[in-house]
Parts: C-alpha cells; sequence; structure tokens
C-alpha cells in the first residue's frame, strides 16, 4: 500500500474517533443544569421592619386662637427657645379690660350694700331687745294695773292707759321682729348680688385672659405663621381657627413611622430600632418603640378607617411611634426618617439564602407513573386538589442531582431565612439562578458554577 493512502487512512481513523468522543460528551450533557449553590450554616439572625415617616416631639401644642382680634404683640420669633408661663403675644384687649373694670366696680358696690345691710341687721337685731325689754315692762304695768282695778285700786282710766302701754309695746316687738327678717333678705339678697357679680366678673375676666397666650410648657416655637397686626379668629364648625403659632418640647424626639398591615403584627412595645435621617444620611440613631396605634390608616389619605365612612380595599398602614435615645440638638420637626425595627433575633440557627426558598406543587414531586388520559380524567377532585397542594422547600445536591426537600422557617433576616426542620448543617443548597429555580425539577442533573456574574458592561 502506498504512503499517502496509509497517511489518509490514519487521518479518517482520527476523525472518526475525535467524532465519536464528541458525541459522547454532548450527549452526556444532555439534561445538566447549570446552577449556584451555597451551604446550610449557623449564624445570627434578626429580622426587621422598615417603615418611614417623620420626626416629631413627643409633646408639642398648636396654640390657636381663644378670641377674635388683632394682634398687638408677639413677643417670641421662630426658633425661640420659651419656659412655662412666659407671655408669647396679646391681641387688642380693650373692651375686655373695660369690662372687666365695670364688673369690678360693680362687685365692690355689691359688696358695701352687704355690709350695709348686716349693719341694719345688727340695728335691728338690738331694736328687737329693746322692744322685748319695753313689751315685758309694759306687760308687767299691765298685769299689775289689771289686779288693782279688780280691787278697785285704780280707776277705769288708769287701767286703759296700762293696757294700751302693752299693746303699743307687743307691736314694736312684732316690728322688730320684722325689720330682722327684712334686714336679713336684704343682706342675702346682697350676698346673691355679690355671687352674682363674682361670676360675671370671671367671665370678663375670663374673656381678657384669652387676649394673651402664654407657654403652656417649656420647649422652642418651632413655628409662628402670623405677624403683629393681622387678626385672628376663633374655629367654628368645619372652618379650622387661627393657629397663632407651636411649641414643642425638643427635649424628648420621636420618629412616626407608618407600617405596613402585614408587618405591624410583628411590632411590639419596647423593639429597638434603628432611625436614620435624610438630612444626616451618615448617621444612625438607636430608638425603641413606645407607641402602636390601634386603627388603620389608608394609605392615600392618612384618615384612619374608623373615620372613614365608606368602605375601601386599599392597602393600610399603622403608627407606630419610636423614641430616639440621645438625639442631637439639631433636629427639627418633620426631618423625614426611616426606623428599621427589629422584631426578633436569634443565634446560631440553621439558615438559608432566602432566595433558596422555592414553592414546588405536591404532585410534581410524586413519581410519574404511566397513566393514560382517561386515568387521569377520573381521578377524584380530591386527589387533584391534594396534587395542587403547594409545598415550600429547597433544592438539596446530592450525588450531581437535585432533591426537593421540603423546609419549615422560622424567622427571616435581611438576605438570610431560618430553618426550623428538613435540612442539617452543611447540605449543599441550590441558591440560583432564580430562573432556574423556577422551572428546575426534582432529580435533574446539575452543574455548579459559582463564579460570579459577568456585568452587562463587560458583555457588551
Amino acid at each position: 500500500m502506498k504512503t499517502w493512502k496509509k497517511i489518509w487512512i490514519g487521518i479518517a481513523i482520527v476523525v472518526v474517533v475525535a467524532a465519536i468522543i464528541g458525541f459522547s460528551v454532548i450527549q452526556s450533557r444532555k439534561g445538566v443544569v447549570q446552577v449556584q449553590t451555597g451551604k446550610v450554616v449557623k449564624q445570627d439572625i434578626a429580622s426587621t421592619v422598615t417603615a418611614s415617616g417623620e420626626i416629631k416631639p413627643k409633646t408639642f401644642a398648636n396654640i390657636g386662637a381663644n378670641a377674635f382680634g388683632r394682634i398687638v404683640k408677639l413677643y417670641v420669633r421662630e426658633g425661640d427657645k420659651v419656659k412655662q408661663g412666659d407671655l408669647l403675644a396679646r391681641l387688642e384687649n380693650v373692651q375686655p379690660e373695660a369690662d372687666v373694670a365695670a364688673t369690678r366696680a360693680q362687685l365692690e358696690a355689691s359688696r358695701t350694700d352687704y355690709i350695709a345691710a348686716q349693719a341694719g341687721s345688727k340695728s335691728a337685731v338690738a331694736d328687737l331687745e329693746r322692744a322685748k325689754a319695753d313689751e315685758e315692762r309694759a306687760r308687767f304695768d299691765y298685769v299689775r294695773a289689771q289686779e288693782l282695778y279688780k280691787a278697785q285700786l285704780i280707776p277705769k282710766s288708769d287701767y286703759d292707759t296700762k293696757k294700751a302701754a302693752y299693746d303699743s309695746a307687743n307691736a314694736s316687738l312684732e316690728l322688730a321682729k320684722a325689720k330682722i327678717a327684712q334686714m336679713q333678705a336684704q343682706a342675702g339678697s346682697a350676698e346673691g348680688r355679690i355671687k352674682q357679680t363674682q361670676a360675671t366678673l370671671r367671665h370678663a375676666s375670663d374673656v381678657l385672659s384669652k387676649t394673651e397666650y402664654r407657654a403652656p410648657f417649656s420647649g422652642v416655637v418651632t413655628n409662628l405663621p402670623v405677624r403683629e397686626g393681622e387678626t385672628v379668629v376663633v374655629g367654628i364648625q368645619n372652618s379650622p381657627g387661627s393657629t397663632l403659632m407651636t411649641i414643642a418640647d425638643m427635649s424628648v424626639i420621636t420618629t412616626e413611622v407608618k407600617v405596613d398591615e402585614t408587618d405591624i403584627v410583628n411590632v411590639k412595645l419596647g423593639q429597638p430600632a434603628e432611625v436614620t435621617i435624610d438630612a444626616a444620611p451618615k448617621k444612625k440613631f438607636k430608638g425603641i418603640v413606645t407607641e402602636i396605634g390601634n386603627n388603620a390608616l389608608l394609605r392615600s389619605t392618612g384618615v384612619s378607617t374608623s373615620q372613614s365612612t365608606g368602605g375601601s380595599q386599599e392597602a393600610k398602614d399603622f403608627k407606630v411611634v419610636i423614641t430616639l435615645q440621645d438625639p442631637p440638638e439639631n433636629l427639627r420637626p418633620g426631618l423625614s426618617s426611616t426606623a428599621k425595627i427589629t422584631t426578633a433575633t436569634k443565634q446560631g440557627v440553621l439558615s438559608i439564602p432566602i432566595q433558596a426558598l422555592t414553592i414546588r406543587q405536591k404532585g410534581d414531586l410524586e413519581p410519574k407513573k404511566g397513566k393514560d388520559k382517561s386515568a387521569v380524567q377520573a381521578a377524584a377532585p380530591e386527589q387533584v386538589k391534594a396534587a395542587k397542594e403547594e409545598i415550600q422547600g429547597a433544592f438539596v445536591l446530592r450525588d450531581k442531582k437535585v432533591q426537593f426537600v421540603p423546609v419549615e422557617t422560622g424567622i427571616t433576616g435581611t438576605t438570610d431565612i431560618e430553618v426550623l426542620s428538613g435540612l442539617k448543617d452543611g447540605d449543599e443548597i441550590v441558591t440560583g439562578s432564580y430562573k432556574v429555580l423556577r422551572t428546575l425539577k426534582n432529580g435533574a442533573s446539575v452543574k455548579i458554577d459559582n463564579s460570579a456574574p459577568e456585568k452587562e458592561e463587560e458583555k457588551s
């Protein structure tokens, strides 16, 4: 055989062998899924709830108008610190002051009348005592005159004189008694006028006091929307009154956040929180949950559901107040804030990445048996329902294949979730990709690729 024929035969044999090997490799790789994996590990997990809101002082008061009038003097400016009882503002008060002065004068007159009535009553009492003495003396004279007249020792004219004197003394006694009653009535009337005038004075003084506004507690003037010379009005139904200013006690600062209705069940009083403020992005502040709202708030309007007249299926929030610990002095009410509330913590528990959890129907996990179409259609509704039951679990890597294992979970952290049962420490589980986890079949062959994914810029 010629040399060139031998060369061609050798080349042909090499090509055939290479084709056979390539075909075998391709066939062996059919059905192999490329996955990313991770380990079941023990670590500390903290479950958190994140919510947004704004900074608010724990104690603040909107000083509203108590009377109609013009502002004649403002004693503070926005940002000023005030103490309890400090004078803040004064309205025009000419008429209320005049009413108070007139009522005080009337009260003094009523007191004078009462004193005069008491003096008259004392004088009447003295007159009564004198009338009693005169009546008693006249009665003795009359009784003696009766006895002498019966004994015919005195003439009838003397007897008649004594009788007339007794009747006159008796009438004077009754008059003195009546005068006492009159004086007591006058004193009672004067006392009633005093009480009435005192009530009128309290009313006038109250009207006058409403023209002056004092600090209800020590704090800072955080809002001053009015100016001197402006006229303020009292609020009436469906019409709010004028607000002169807002006083806030900045010694205790809170952040009021709105927590989603699905998370509020995990929030409890006393739980720690970490608060970030947009105005101080590089700082984190510690806080404690001190108040949890009982009524849901409509997310679109912020109105409580108990105050809403119509039903609504929109999302709802609950108010949660977090008291900051050691807040800085430069905080201002209304600053936007975000709170991360720690609702539960566990140490040294089994955990897996959250993305490793997936859902499969029970029927997809059962071994496939040869069933014709009519048999499937004839299956009982209970069996169909049981086959559609969803099971939570993770895919565990075993002998280059994956096995779906039902998993019972506990608290959820930021990136990991606690495993209560189903997995053990060191198990290798499928963590990605998300697209693969959605379609991965139980028992599928897999190939591990834990290399970092390429960025879009590198691909382009």
